[in-house]
C-alpha cells in the first residue's frame, strides 16, 4: 500500500478512514481543511498524528499551539484535551487504538462511529 495514495479514497473532510491495523491499534488516514474538530479528549488511549502533506494546527489545552508540517508527528497522550484545524488541505495518518472514539465524548456534527470509518 502506498500511504499517499490511500487518501485518493478519502472524500470527505474530518472522516477518518481505517488502512491498517497492528494489534489493538488502527491505522487511519483523515483530510482536514477548516475548523470543525471540537474540544476532546480520550479518556484511556494515546493518538498519534503524522503529517503527510500540509499544515495543521494542533491545540491543546493550557498549551501554547503547534503548527506541524509535513513529516511532523505528535502524540496526544490519553485525557488531554485537544482539537486541530488546517486553513489548506492537510493529509494526516492516525495511529489510535481501536477502541478509540473520533471525537472522544463529545458528539458534534463530524462525530463518525468506528464502524463508518472502515472501507
Amino acid at each position: 500500500m502506498n500511504l499517499k495514495e490511500s487518501f485518493l479514497q478519502v472524500e470527505k473532510y474530518f472522516w477518518p478512514r481505517i488502512i491498517g491495523e497492528v494489534n489493538d491499534q488502527y491505522i487511519k488516514v483523515v483530510k482536514i481543511k477548516g475548523q470543525e474538530v471540537p474540544w476532546h479528549q480520550h479518556e484511556h488511549e494515546d493518538e498519534l498524528f503524522y503529517i503527510v502533506e500540509g499544515e495543521l494546527l494542533m491545540e491543546v489545552e493550557n498549551q501554547s499551539q503547534r503548527i506541524m508540517q509535513t513529516g511532523d508527528f505528535y502524540v496526544v497522550k490519553k485525557g488531554v484535551v485537544h482539537r486541530v484545524s488546517s486553513t489548506d488541505e492537510c493529509f494526516v495518518m492516525l495511529i489510535e487504538t481501536k477502541t478509540t472514539r473520533h471525537t472522544g465524548n463529545v458528539e458534534s456534527a463530524i462525530t463518525k462511529s468506528i464502524e463508518s470509518q472502515s472501507y
